[in-house]
C-alpha cells in the first residue's frame, strides 16, 4: 500500500509547470543526473563567443543558457522554433538588445548571407547549407547535438513507440553532412552518457517536457508501464537509461595548416 501511495503522489509531477528550458526542477534537487560527458559544449563555446564580433545562437530555448554567456558581443541573435518558448525567450532576451526570431523552416532563417563570425547550436535542428550561408569566410560553427539512440531504452520499458526516423542521426552522419556543404572538421567527439532517475515522478516530469520523446504520453495511457517503472526504482534507488550526444565544431575556413 505504501509504494501505491507513494505512486499516486508521484503520478501529480504531470501538473507542474515546465518552462523554456529549463530543466532545474529536478536536476537542481538532485531526481535526476547525468554521467559527465568527455567535452564541456559551454567550454567549447566560450572563447568565440566571447572573441566574436556577430553570433547566432540557434534553438536558444527560454534563453537561460545564452543569458549565461554574459558578457555578449556586439552582435548577437537568436532562434527559437519550439513556438511555447519563442515569447519566454523574446521576454527574457530583448530587453538586452538580442534578436530573437522564431522560424518554420531549418533551410529558410530570416539572416543574411555571412551574417555571422560563429553560429552556436545546443541540441536544435539545422540545415548545413543554410549555416554555411550565414556564415562568414573566417566563420565557425559548433554545435551539440542529440543523436537518435538518445533515450530509446526508456521507450522500450515504457513499452512506448520507438521513433524510427532519427535512427541516422549520429556523429558520422553529421560530419559527412557539414563536410558536403563545404565545411572542414576540427573537432568531433561522440558519447552515450547514462542518465540516472532517482524517483517516477522525475521521469514524468521529464516526458511532459520533452513530448516529442513519447508523443502520446499521459500518466493514465501508461499507467502500468509506470507503476512496473516505479517499482523497480523503488527496489534498487535507480534506473538508469543511456543518452547519446555528439560535439561537432567546423569552419568554412580550412585551419588545419595553420
Amino acid at each position: 500500500m505504501m509504494t501505491n501511495s507513494v505512486f499516486e503522489f508521484y503520478l501529480t509531477e504531470i501538473d507542474q509547470p515546465f518552462s523554456g528550458w529549463d530543466f532545474s526542477y529536478i536536476t537542481d534537487t538532485e531526481r535526476v543526473s547525468a554521467s559527465p560527458l568527455p567535452w564541456s559544449y559551454t567550454s567549447s563555446v566560450i572563447k568565440p563567443f566571447r572573441t566574436s564580433e556577430s553570433v547566432l545562437d540557434m534553438g536558444t530555448g527560454g534563453g537561460e543558457f545564452l543569458e549565461a554567456l554574459k558578457p555578449f558581443p556586439e552582435k548577437l541573435s537568436a532562434t527559437e522554433g519550439y513556438p511555447p518558448n519563442l515569447p519566454i525567450a523574446k521576454a527574457r532576451l530583448e530587453p538586452q538588445g538580442i534578436i530573437v526570431k522564431g522560424f518554420e523552416d531549418d533551410h529558410n532563417l530570416p539572416f543574411l548571407n555571412e551574417e555571422f563570425q560563429l553560429v552556436m547550436n545546443k541540441h536544435d535542428s539545422y540545415s548545413a547549407t543554410e549555416v554555411y550561408r550565414m556564415l562568414n569566410t573566417t566563420g565557425s560553427f559548433i554545435t551539440q547535438q542529440v543523436g537518435g539512440e538518445d533515450m530509446k531504452e526508456l521507450n522500450r520499458v515504457l513499452e512506448a513507440p520507438l521513433k524510427s526516423e532519427f535512427d541516422h542521426w549520429n556523429l558520422d552522419y553529421a560530419v559527412q553532412e557539414l563536410e558536403a556543404a563545404g565545411f572542414h572538421i576540427l573537432e568531433a567527439y561522440e558519447a552515450f552518457p547514462l542518465t540516472r532517475f532517482y524517483d517516477i515522478g522525475a521521469i514524468i516530469y521529464y516526458l511532459k517536457a520533452i513530448p516529442w520523446q513519447i508523443p502520446d504520453f499521459s500518466t493514465d495511457r501508461y499507467h502500468p508501464a509506470l507503476y512496473r517503472l516505479h517499482e523497480q526504482i523503488e527496489k534498487n534507488g535507480y534506473v538508469d537509461f543511456p543518452s547519446h550526444r555528439f560535439l561537432i565544431h567546423a569552419t568554412k575556413a580550412d585551419q588545419t595548416d595553420e
